[in-house]
């Protein structure tokens, strides 16, 4: 089984693939926005320190950006899971190319973090992919992303976050937001891994999604293939681009709601549900029928 399968994406996919007015902040690494298998037609740029285009191909901070924005953004067609290319994409890239990255879960100082979720959102973005870890946590400066988060969902936007992969019991100022939904990674079995983060809020208030084996885009020609809770969000992101982009009148309480409570699985413990993407979408059609 694959990992579109196991989460029942396929078939939200085969229904759209996503509409313009459904705008994803990709809060990540620059991205390689020529590489001819992106539709960078629906993707631009927000402005922050950093460029939103990749200056070295072959840098960690654009692999693991450009490896995110093809799971969510690659054309219909290509290796990558291409999720939702129809949508539109803004870049506020907070990993620095000249910086030592980890591919995995790339880390970021909380002020920085806040500041680009400020920055999408103000530029329209209603999904925020979050596939970074914190780098250098303070009271203070977590202060600040927890206010970014919360400005994030008071202008109706839903946080995607991955959960972390250091294997541990317990939780994040992200992953304990209640305006965030975290993601574990599994297997194609539905297993959790054991480098996933888990925790109780993750499990009450998040997602399992593929996390082994993903293949995306890379760069000079390349392509890349690795898991981890990073690679698992961009789908829990882009299920719910899919949804919003179906019932496009829908809130996010509406969203987030269908999505958790029609997620499969037992969970709840300290491992989340996996996403069932057919499952939300029919709760979603049911209760505004």
């Amino acid at each position: 089984m694959g990992a579109l399968d196991l989460i029942k994406l396929a078939p939200l996919m085969q229904r759209t693939s996503g509409r313009s007015q459904i705008t994803v902040g990709l809060i990540d690494g620059p991205v390689l926005l020529a590489h001819p298998d992106l539709a960078s037609q629906n993707i631009r740029e927000v402005p922050g320190k950093l460029q939103g285009t990749c200056t070295i191909a072959e840098s960690s901070a654009c692999l693991h950006g450009t490896f995110v924005a093809g799971v969510l953004f690659a054309r219909r067609g290509s290796v990558a899971p291409a999720i939702c290319p129809d949508c539109t994409l803004l870049v506020r890239p907070i990993f620095s190319e000249a910086s030592r990255v980890n591919r995995d879960v790339p880390s970021a100082a909380p002020a920085e973090l806040a500041q680009a979720i400020v920055d999408c959102v103000d530029a329209g973005a209603r999904l925020l992919n979050l596939s970074a870890a914190l780098a250098a946590p303070s009271s203070k400066r977590e202060r600040e992303l927890e206010e970014a988060l919360r400005y994030a969902a008071s202008l109706g936007a839903i946080s995607v976050a991955a959960a972390g992969n250091q294997g541990t019991l317990g939780g994040s100022i992200i992953t304990r937001h209640p305006a965030v939904i975290p993601v574990a990674a599994c297997d194609l079995q539905a297993r959790p891994l054991n480098e996933s983060n888990l925790g109780s809020s993750i499990a009450r208030r998040g997602l399992m999604a593929p996390g082994v084996g993903i293949t995306s885009l890379g760069t000079n020609g390349k392509l890349q293939t690795f898991g981890g809770t990073s690679a698992a969000a961009p789908f829990v992101t882009g299920a719910i681009a899919l949804l919003w982009s179906e019932f496009p009148g829908a809130d996010a309480d509406q969203i987030k709601l269908a999505v958790v409570r029609a997620a499969s699985g037992p969970g709840r413990v300290v491992a989340p549900p996996l996403l069932d993407a057919w499952a939300a979408y029919q709760t979603i059609r049911a209760n505004r029928a």
